[in-house]
């Protein structure tokens, strides 16, 4: 089976986009040191090294060309994150900065899931595992 195993972020201000994830979803985000990348990037670790949960973990780099206008839909692959709380979740990206591309929506007995826009105009989602969601 094919599956994702690594994501990236593109952002115009990599510093400002780690800096969003740390605070919403409180990932370690450090800039790659290595060898190996000619340009910046910064590795996502989404959980510690030894976590059971599932789960990928990724990287921020320097988006490399202009930004398309917002009628071209999305602009990159979009991850969904899974939460604990939407409600919650949704209030600290809204104070850390980010924005409501589509609201709260019921995914009937499975989910509430959302989308979201980052600092860079990325779009992400947020997924709340609830049976009971109608």
């Amino acid at each position: 089976m094919n599956r994702v195993v690594h994501f990236e972020i593109q952002a115009e201000e990599p510093v400002r986009a780690a800096k969003f994830y740390k605070d919403v979803f409180g990932w370690n985000i450090e800039k790659y040191t290595g060898e190996g990348i000619a340009w910046e990037y910064w590795m996502i670790m989404t959980a510690p090294t030894d976590s059971k949960d599932l789960g990928i973990n990724g990287g921020i780099q320097k988006r490399p060309a202009q930004t398309p206008p917002p009628q071209c839909g999305t602009n990159a692959f979009t991850c969904t994150i899974d939460v604990i709380n939407f409600d919650e979740t949704s209030k600290k990206i809204l104070s850390a900065g980010g924005k409501i591309a589509l609201p709260k929506f019921a995914l009937p007995k499975m989910a509430w899931q959302g989308y979201f826009l980052d600092t860079e105009g990325n779009v992400f989602g947020i997924h709340e595992q609830d049976i009971n969601a109608a």
